[in-house]
């Protein structure tokens, strides 16, 4: 475990810029585990509860995982390399989803078994926020990633969050953009956040056919609205 020096007192955000920056440069490596909230709170001059905060918005960013027992660890190799930018440049939103279908189905079979408290809880907020924003598409696009993403880190697994992490950078791009805006009405935020909706109460209750059902019938409702964005075309 690395240690770091002294420094004054700040806020969450002001901690997080600091973190994150010792992380991308290379201070912390893929791996390596921060120091203990205490330390980190004897560092900083903040209050555990600030700490907690900035940890939060370092794994949201998927730089860090935490651990129940074991700790926070660096969950960064480095920015995409050019030959990762020219595949996500490459794939279309069909492809995406045809990718996700596969991937999302382990990744849902595994939160099932390992999603924690936390995990829920951050979900929950989530949906919450994403079923406020069915007449904002680019807000429930951002939100979606969200979800999926905690989605992902509910699996328990770094490496699932890392590909998750690639997946989701397809979804920046012009071509995703463009089919968005012929998809995203109202009415079909709606009937995605019912499927969201029946992932999460699967994980809450440990119910792994459910939450399998809810994902394939998400996912399969978005890849006939992408065909159908094709066929338009």
């Amino acid at each position: 475990m690395i240690s770091i020096e002294h420094k004054s007192a700040r806020g969450a955000r002001s901690i997080t810029s600091e973190l994150r920056k010792a992380i991308e440069t290379g201070r912390y490596h893929d791996g390596d585990q921060l120091p203990p909230e205490r330390d980190l709170s004897d560092t900083y001059a903040a209050s555990r509860n600030t700490i907690r905060k900035a940890l939060d918005n370092l794994e949201e960013d998927g730089l860090v995982v935490r651990k129940v027992g074991s700790g926070t660890f660096v969950n960064y190799s480095g920015p995409a390399d050019l030959e990762t930018e020219n595949v996500v440049e490459q794939i279309s939103p069909l492809q995406l989803i045809d990718a996700r279908i596969g991937f999302e189905r382990q990744m849902t079979r595994l939160a099932v078994v390992h999603a924690t408290g936390r995990d829920i809880e951050k979900m929950e907020a989530l949906l919450t926020q994403l079923e406020a924003s069915e007449q904002d598409r680019n807000t429930f696009t951002r939100l979606d990633s969200e979800f999926h993403h905690q989605l992902a880190k509910a699996s328990g697994n770094p490496l699932i969050v890392k590909l998750y992490h690639q997946i989701n950078e397809v979804r920046t791009h012009s071509q995703w953009r463009k089919a968005r805006e012929l998809v995203l009405s109202p009415e079909k935020i709606r009937q995605y956040n019912k499927f969201h909706r029946g992932i999460l109460d699967a994980l809450i209750n440990r119910d792994t056919k459910s939450a399998i059902d809810a994902l394939n019938a998400h996912m399969e409702l978005a890849h006939l609205d992408l065909v159908g964005t094709a066929s338009d075309d």
